[in-house]
């Protein structure tokens, strides 16, 4: 019989690619993980791995049962949520990862309602930037995940199911009083002499904020860079510098003025889930609480 923790080792081995990205992510060695996906050769009478210099990657026989895994790991935990409530009500754990500024604007209500209606779901919520939450879908380390679509090459594919919750305008965040508060339409390249607030290098919004200034013709002067959207809040609020952020991480607790693009710039905000057999309930119920939220701004209904 195949053991299901052998078999979430070899899906990620599929999703991230080395023993070593999966010791990692499983808190293993490496050494440890050979074994067990050894173990799991044995189990299933079949080749799962081959070598190729110091590397190992998955034979076909491993692809195919690495892919299957996901939705055998889903069953599973499917049929142990319907035992524990009996089919009468969803409950279960439903990890819910969203990145930072739909935690508190969107996961949190959604949670809280939840919590109210069914006292035997458990939600966990977890802080993932777009470009790592796909991997944690994938891998089986998220449930559910709120995200964005729009990036230049974005990893989707056959097995994700997506539903569309929204739309987020990028703005130009100033401090009060600042030339450009008030303002209509700005053009970026009127501010290319300022100095700017970053989000860390590779992640989402520091992509696109380059991306946005290179495309006005200029090389931002960055003086600070923050994963947190309320230290970058801060930062302008003290006239330190300006910044490009989406609409939803403007917290109204801090002072600061906001302008829209000349030419606007929005994300389509998206929730996703694992393709396969219907979803089990308590993950249709957490889809459905972010679905049906108010304030938020709907898919072609700016």
């Amino acid at each position: 019989m195949m053991n299901p923790w052998r078999l979430r080792l070899l899906s990620l081995l599929d999703t991230l690619g080395t023993v070593r990205a999966v010791a990692q992510a499983a808190n293993l060695s490496p050494s440890s993980v050979s074994q067990q996906l050894a173990v799991l050769e044995t189990e299933t009478r079949t080749q799962l791995l081959e070598r190729t210099g110091r590397r190992v990657r998955l034979t076909p026989a491993g692809l195919i049962l690495a892919r299957r895994a996901r939705a055998i790991l889903d069953h599973m935990d499917s049929v142990e949520a319907e035992l524990r409530g009996f089919g009468e009500e969803p409950s279960g754990l439903v990890r819910l990862g969203a990145f930072q500024s739909a935690i508190h604007t969107m996961a949190v209500p959604a949670v809280t309602r939840l919590a109210r209606e069914y006292p035997h779901l458990d939600v966990e919520l977890l802080e993932l930037e777009p470009h790592d939450s796909m991997p944690a879908l994938r891998g089986g380390d998220a449930d559910v995940i709120i995200t964005t679509t729009d990036f230049d090459e974005p990893p989707l594919g056959p097995d994700l199911d997506l539903v569309p919750l929204a739309t987020d305008e990028i703005l130009l965040v100033v401090p009060p009083g600042h030339p450009a508060a008030g303002r209509g339409a700005v053009d970026l390249a009127a501010y290319a002499d300022e100095p700017w607030a970053f989000d860390t290098p590779q992640s989402y919004m520091a992509s696109l904020a380059l991306r946005l200034c290179r495309q006005s013709r200029f090389e931002p002067r960055v003086v600070c860079r923050f994963s947190n959207y309320m230290m970058t809040l801060q930062h302008v609020e003290a006239g330190l510098s300006i910044a490009l952020l989406p609409g939803l991480a403007v917290d109204r607790r801090y002072r600061v003025a906001t302008g829209h693009l000349a030419t606007p710039v929005t994300r389509t905000i998206t929730a996703a889930i694992r393709r396969g057999s219907p979803p089990r309930a308590a993950v249709s119920v957490v889809l459905d609480a972010l679905r049906h939220q108010p304030d938020l701004p709907l898919p072609g209904r700016e």
